[in-house]
């Protein structure tokens, strides 16, 4: 009898029967990749779970895994504490460990893997105000609990049979796991998930996906403490697709040309970095050659799908693919046909010009509380186009969105969380009538495509009464390679303005190909050409909203926003609240001097 895929855990069962892969999950050790078969992932999973017996797993007993990156014993930590009632508690790597503190404490964990030394570090300094009873590493590192250890203690196959009792008592609705959200404000919160909520996402969202199945080849680098790549995961094993960690960002290109993988999915600053790179690269061309890129380049920006732009279009389009966007497909192996986004707008050029590339872009919407999907872009499903750039598709089966008088996206579905953990209140803001409450603001056209417009928490009004959405501005903004970061600011305040963290890289460039010499960062934002460079850019970018929501002023920052500085959250989104905190000097001197 085929197994009926019900449960997390029913995930490497069915690919092991279905597919029984050599290389189900890879990761590079010392410079090597190491494989696991889809018969190992099993044996490891089920030899965890009786290690973890032999220590005292009850059903409903909370267990954290940090790890830096991706990697093959995430995953069977995972399996091997699902299937035994217990529910995993994913934590960002990247968090400071006084929010490793709250979630352990707030989720209650009793046991806690970590992947090396520098998470460690951090965890050891506050692991004495939790009620951790063990940690156990995934690098070997001296006088340390490995989880080597935990595998040695079910070694012994004798109780297997209450492993696969705890295994059958585990049901569909069950709690699977705890995962807290990045928190722009405020303290994380709890998302409840069951095997239902995010099995559901991933048998309908397979559809949307094109892969090969048993075939195929995924690069993995997302965090899959985030549940965008989680669920990516357990679809990957659905499919029977082979799955390879990247070892970090800064090796994803050579990582690529080790695989060739045929799919991977990303944040939409990750698909940024990768553009403005390539850009870059071709800025440090000559002649022919470079004007020969940037045709290419401006080509693809002009992008439809469909053949909608016509023959003529499309004949150049074909001249392009061999000349120059052939190059950039290598860049990344070679044989990539998809690549997923979410978790944040992505950029129109992008999907044109990836698309145009033959790599098209594929963005999604979602939240942590959907499981994450609901709904997703596709080139082809069953023969029914599915792809409009500008939107973030249609919505996936069995999910219902609709749009509330004030224009807010509710969602409504299997896919839909039980609830914040120990948090009624925050839990019943939110779902009410059986609807999710998602926060953001959206529209449904006649063909079902939805458009996200902005936040209804960061939408604001100015002292005259006007509301603006920033999002809207600083995406339009953020087409310009000057802009890595900005965010729109002015509520309650007489007109809009922003603060902007440059692209130093590309700025610097630009600076050197303009003849303007600099010392420092500091120097050159305060430059007079590179002062107004910015304000022609952000004069061009007005001129697409009314006077009201324009920007009257800005302020460039000489510091690059990043996790660690506390800007952003571990998905790449913004802490506006700690910005603004972090940059009141600059906001004083836009509204008060």
């Amino acid at each position: 009898m085929p197994i009926e895929i019900t449960r997390l855990f029913d995930f490497p069962y069915f690919q092991l029967e279905k597919f029984n892969l050599n290389k189900a999950l890879n990761t590079k050790y010392n410079g090597k990749w190491e494989s696991l078969s889809s018969q190992e992932y099993v044996n490891k999973s089920n030899q965890l779970s009786r290690g973890l017996l032999k220590l005292g797993i009850t059903p409903n007993e909370k267990i954290a895994i940090i790890s830096t990156t991706n990697r093959t014993e995430w995953n069977i930590c995972d399996i091997g504490c699902l299937q035994l009632g217990a529910q995993t508690v994913p934590i960002y790597p990247t968090i400071s460990k006084e929010d490793y503190e709250y979630v352990l404490n707030h989720s209650e964990a009793t046991y806690c893997f970590v992947s090396d030394a520098t998470i460690l570090g951090k965890l050891n300094q506050i692991k004495g105000n939790t009620n951790l009873k063990g940690v156990y590493t995934f690098d070997a590192i001296e006088d340390e609990k490995n989880w080597n250890e935990v595998l040695e203690l079910g070694v012994s196959e004798e109780n297997q049979p209450e492993v696969e009792a705890r295994k059958k008592a585990v049901k569909p609705g069950d709690l699977a796991t705890l995962i807290y959200t990045s928190g722009t404000t405020g303290k994380p919160k709890g998302v409840m998930l069951t095997h239902h909520n995010i099995v559901s996402n991933v048998l309908t969202s397979e559809k949307r996906v094109p892969l090969e199945k048993g075939n195929d080849k995924a690069l993995s680098f997302l965090p899959v403490c985030h549940v965008f790549e989680r669920m990516i995961l357990y679809l990957y094993q659905l499919c029977g697709t082979e799955i390879y960690f990247a070892e970090s960002l800064e090796k994803l290109t050579e990582n690529a040309q080790d695989i060739k993988p045929n799919v991977m999915t990303a944040v939409p600053r990750l698909y940024e970095k990768i553009y403005d790179k390539i850009i870059l690269n071709g800025e440090d061309l000559s002649g022919i050659k470079k004007a020969l890129f940037f045709w290419a380049v401006n080509l693809g920006l002009k992008y439809e799908p469909y053949g909608a732009n016509g023959w003529w279009y499309e004949k150049q389009l074909g001249l392009a693919r061999k000349l120059i966007f052939s190059k950039w497909q290598a860049a990344l192996g070679g044989n990539l046909k998809l690549m997923v986004s979410g978790s944040a707008a992505l950029q129109p050029r992008l999907t044109r010009i990836f698309a145009a590339a033959e790599m098209p872009i594929m963005e999604g919407y979602g939240l942590t509380e959907t499981s994450p999907v609901v709904t997703v872009n596709c080139v082809d499903e069953n023969g029914k186009k599915g792809f409009r750039i500008g939107s973030v598709g249609r919505v996936i089966d069995d999910v219902e969105v609709k749009i509330a008088d004030n224009g807010e996206i509710l969602v409504k579905g299997p896919n839909i969380m039980q609830g914040y953990y120990k948090q009624a209140e925050k839990t019943a803001e939110v779902l009410k009538n059986g609807y999710f409450h998602t926060g953001d603001k959206g529209e449904l056209d006649n063909e079902g495509y939805l458009k996200i417009t902005g936040r209804t928490k960061e939408m604001f009004k100015t002292s005259g009464g006007k509301y603006v959405i920033p999002p809207l501005l600083e995406g339009e903004l953020k087409q310009s390679m000057l802009i890595e970061q900005v965010m729109v600011v002015g509520e309650n305040e007489k007109m809009p303005a922003a603060i902007i963290q440059p692209n130093f890289e590309f700025l610097s460039d630009w600076a050197k190909y303009k003849g303007i010499s600099f010392s420092s960062i500091e120097e050159l934002i305060n430059n007079d050409k590179v002062i107004d460079k910015y304000q022609r850019t952000i004069n061009k970018c007005n001129q697409n909203f009314g006077k009201w929501e324009q920007i009257k002023r800005f302020e460039l920052t000489a510091d690059e926003w990043s996790i660690d500085a506390g800007h952003l959250t571990p998905t790449m989104k913004m802490k506006r609240e700690i910005i603004l905190e972090i940059y009141k000097d600059l906001y004083d001197k836009i509204y008060r001097a």
